[in-house]
């Protein structure tokens, strides 16, 4: 039973330091922006998140330190080329098109869309359980991401922009729910080849359209955020939706530009807005149910073999030929028997299934 709650505290955690680091990225991107055209500064933020992981990777190489992670397959590359086309490509590119064409506080308001989509997606193709707390918390995010963007002053319209700007929301939705079924995997080499493959991309579009490329010190600058603010917030993310699942991981995410408008007080010295004080509770609100929730029921599972990091837990009860290699975090490959109980869970690794009820 602790075992349970700790792989859910866990996961909170992770997907609540994945909105921390994501959220830095927007007042200090924007004050990059200035010396950046925005097409080389997304090639760059990604590069740099790509470049990271996988100089960490080859650190840990070298040093022989293993971390238990599983390594990806080559059943992984579909799931892992799709995201990369659709979130790392085909978003961005809607995005910028849309921005192109779209009132920027119409563009704040439709990109609070995004959590919603991850838990649509989730709930309607990918089998995940997504109960009634859980929708809740959606809602509190989406009506503060709405109530956040509001700007009385601002212009407003729907158009095609508009329409593309939701479109990137649902691709990043929809990107959110294929990492999530490679989330087993070792999360540095997920964000390695998702920020090098996207990264390179945007970087070679903003090239070839003709934009100019930034000085050696802002290029560093670049890098670093994107170290950072997307690399090691990605890796987070994705350690978050393999113990917590799409919908919840993409709610808590959803707290980043919350977090976000704070960083721009302290950097800007920007005071908050009458809109920002009446969204922020409802923000903390949704944190605070997603992580009481309790979702608890008669389930089975099938017999699988598959391989994740993991430590002996009541699903994870095998023997191993040495009694240190069972010490802790590990990854190998190990069977699970067909097996019906009851328990609280989380739609994680080993509970991907549907509850008509909702919980």
């Amino acid at each position: 039973m602790k075992s349970r709650f700790a792989g859910a505290a866990s996961g909170t955690l992770d997907g609540l330091l994945a909105a921390v680091l994501f959220g830095l990225s927007a007042p200090l991107s924007k004050l990059l922006v200035a010396d950046i055209d925005p097409v080389v500064l997304a090639g760059l933020l990604y590069l740099g998140a790509g470049a990271c992981l996988a100089l960490l990777m080859a650190a840990l190489a070298v040093s022989r330190r293993r971390r238990g992670e599983a390594r990806l397959e080559r059943g992984d590359v579909p799931w892992l080329t799709a995201a990369v086309f659709v979130g790392g490509v085909a978003a961005p590119l809607c995005l910028l098109f849309g921005l192109a064409r779209t009132p920027a506080a119409t563009a704040s308001l439709l990109l609070t869309f995004e959590a919603a989509s991850t838990a649509g997606l989730a709930a309607l193709f990918f089998r995940e359980s997504v109960g009634r707390v859980t929708w809740v918390a959606v809602a509190l995010v989406t009506a503060g991401g709405v109530l956040l963007s509001i700007d009385p002053a601002g212009a407003w319209g729907l158009s095609s922009g508009a329409l593309l700007v939701v479109a990137a929301c649902v691709l990043w939705g929809l990107d959110n729910n294929l990492t999530r079924q490679i989330s087993l995997r070792d999360p540095k080499a997920i964000v390695s080849i998702k920020g090098l493959g996207a990264g390179g991309f945007s970087l070679v579009l903003g090239l070839a359209l003709g934009r100019p490329f930034p000085t050696a010190g802002a290029a560093a600058a670049a890098l670093a955020l994107g170290a950072v603010s997307y690399g090691v917030s990605i890796a987070l993310f994705v350690r978050s939706l393999r113990k917590l699942g799409a919908a919840r991981t993409g709610a808590l995410f959803g707290t980043a530009p919350f977090l976000a408008a704070g960083v721009s007080l302290a950097i800007f010295r920007e005071p908050p807005s009458a809109t920002t004080y009446a969204a922020f509770p409802l923000v903390l609100v949704a944190a605070w149910l997603l992580a009481r929730e309790r979702h608890g029921h008669a389930h089975a599972h099938e017999a699988i073999i598959h391989a994740h990091r993991h430590a002996h837990d009541e699903h994870h009860a095998h023997a191993h030929a040495r009694e240190r290699e069972a010490r802790g975090s590990h990854s190998h490959e190990h069977a699970h028997e067909a097996l019906v109980h009851a328990h609280d869970h989380r739609p994680d690794e080993h509970h991907r299934h549907t509850h008509e009820s909702g919980g």
